[in-house]
């Protein structure tokens, strides 16, 4: 199938690509792919937007029917002790006047009838597993996934072979740490020149809980308890309409204690007397987790290749100081956009103009400002505060230096080199176990095909994971995916990848970077109704 352009990924990014290719040259040829089985359906996130690019990208969107109904009223920032709640000044990035508390699967479902009205189309249950290049290197298309192989790789009775789809210009919206993305990222040396990303792993809970405790618009974070001193992370708390709550944590995928689990954190923090009042009573609905892309400005890769582009968390335009990344995410596609459509008369196959435009705009100041923040905590909480407070009011982001980046997977510690962590066990109504958890993220795979989470050595889990680190996989992942069993009288790695929420907290945390997730038949893995 031929197109003029193909974008992989249905999120904010992606769709707001899609729209704006379409204002600007309505008889342009655009397909979207998605790998959940919907729209939204593997879209995560708090979440509070800024509508500086919505306003750019809908100028009307307040006259229709849109989902964004609930304004912030109330900002609220606490630092956790064990048994205490400390009210601070909220940092002025943090401050959500004029913002929209939302579901970002509910609001990439009505952009995404915002691009079909256009004419775009849109194919979710397909994911892109394999791209394809001309005998130049430059990228033409993608192919999606066969469908119907079983778990030894032969076809069974459903057998469908995957389409190939080529495009003159390809643009990857993948969300964070896309297989897509890191396969061009790598053949095209896209990050030869940049500070190694930094990645958060999220988790999230909607509940229902008591009117009483309910109240529309507030929206509250914290940080301190349960984390250490030396681990990054926080939680947030945002109350949505008909008494339910979104609440979530955080972690910092470059913590150092192989035996930190993040799931069990956000479970501890819910623990704390202020969150259990808050939601004892209530009931949760749902559960999720996604990781995000926390690098900054010195983090990006370049973001042209021949024959495409990156765009929103694919790239990594999180605002971390802001914990806003959709209104960033947009206007990269938008950037995109216009970019494609200026240089579609040309031909030409790279299209360096994107970054220029991407220099020149909010966007890149908006992130040049704040790009010293999320390193800055490296040397703990206290001096991240402290350094963020200075260049926040003092510097107002103008600092003559800019904090390198590392990488994730390096920073952990041997595990004789630190203390375990004992974590309570869950009560079943406050604090949850993963298994339970999963269960409420609607996950589903077919249980038949082949393994999802590659080995590159199966030695390596028990050999170096195990006897080094204490097998951190199985305390990292979030949806007990890593299992350390005994076969034959010795220790085994088992993989329950039906379990998979395809947060890819194991193919950026792995000490070894021995997993690598690529994507399941099109149309497995959460399917988040309202997350």
């Amino acid at each position: 199938m031929q197109y003029d352009v193909i974008i992989i990924g249905a999120g904010p990014a992606g769709l707001s690509t899609a729209i704006r290719l379409k204002q600007l040259q309505p008889a342009i040829n655009i397909c979207v792919l998605e790998k959940g089985a919907e729209v939204g359906a593997h879209i995560l996130s708090g979440a509070v937007i800024e509508t500086h690019a919505l306003d750019e990208l809908l100028p009307d969107w307040q006259t229709k029917d849109n989902p964004l109904n609930t304004p912030a009223k109330q900002d609220t920032f606490l630092w956790l002790t064990q048994n205490r709640a400390l009210t601070l000044p909220t940092p002025r990035y943090m401050r959500n006047k004029g913002n929209y508390i939302i579901s970002l699967g509910v609001f990439c479902r009505y952009l995404a009838k915002q691009a079909e009205h256009l004419g775009v189309e849109i194919y979710p249950g397909f994911a892109a597993s394999r791209v394809l290049y001309n005998e130049a290197g430059e990228m033409i298309g993608v192919a999606t996934g066969e469908l119907g192989i079983d778990k030894h790789g032969c076809p069974k009775e459903n057998y469908q072979p995957g389409m190939e789809l080529f495009a003159k210009y390809t643009v990857l919206a993948e969300g964070c740490r896309g297989s897509m993305t890191k396969q061009i990222i790598k053949q095209f040396n896209l990050d030869l020149n940049s500070s190694p990303q930094t990645y958060g792993l999220g988790l999230k809970e909607i509940w229902k809980i008591d009117s009483a405790k309910h109240s529309l618009g507030q929206v509250v974070h914290t940080i301190g308890w349960p984390l250490d001193n030396q681990t990054y992370g926080g939680s947030f708390i945002y109350h949505l309409p008909d008494n339910t709550l979104a609440i979530g944590f955080v972690v910092g995928l470059d913590y150092q204690n192989p035996y930190l689990s993040p799931f069990e954190e956000f479970q501890r923090f819910k623990t704390h007397p202020t969150m259990r009042k808050l939601l004892e009573g209530g009931q949760r609905i749902s559960y999720g987790a996604r990781t995000i892309s926390e690098g900054g400005l010195q983090s990006l890769p370049k973001l042209s290749f021949p024959g495409g582009l990156l765009v929103g968390d694919s790239a990594g335009f999180l605002n971390v100081p802001k914990i806003k990344g959709i209104h960033t995410a947009m206007k990269s596609g938008m950037l995109a956009a216009e970019t494609i459509a200026e240089t579609l008369a040309t031909g030409q196959a790279e299209l360096m103009l994107y970054q220029q435009k991407l220099e020149l705009s909010w966007l890149w100041q908006e992130l040049k400002q704040v790009r010293n923040i999320r390193p800055a905590f490296r040397w703990g909480l206290g001096l991240g505060l402290a350094y963020a407070a200075l260049d926040s009011y003092l510097l107002r982001g103008k600092a003559p230096w800019t904090l390198a980046n590392h990488a994730d997977h390096l920073q952990l510690k041997k595990a004789p080199d630190v203390n375990p962590i004992e974590y309570p066990k869950p009560d079943q109504q406050i604090s949850f176990d993963r298994l339970s958890s999963v269960y409420l993220s609607n996950t589903y795979h077919e249980e038949n095909q082949p393994c999802h989470l590659q080995l590159q050595d199966n030695n390596v889990p028990i050999e170096v994971n195990l006897k080094d680190y204490a097998a951190p996989e199985t305390r990292y992942c979030p949806a007990q995916v890593y299992e350390i069993v005994e076969q034959d009288g010795k220790p085994s790695l088992q993989i329950n990848a039906a379990n998979c929420v395809h947060c890819k907290a194991c193919d950026i945390k792995d000490p070894t970077q021995n997993i690598n997730w690529v994507p399941p038949e099109g149309g497995g893995g959460p399917n988040y109704a309202e997350m």
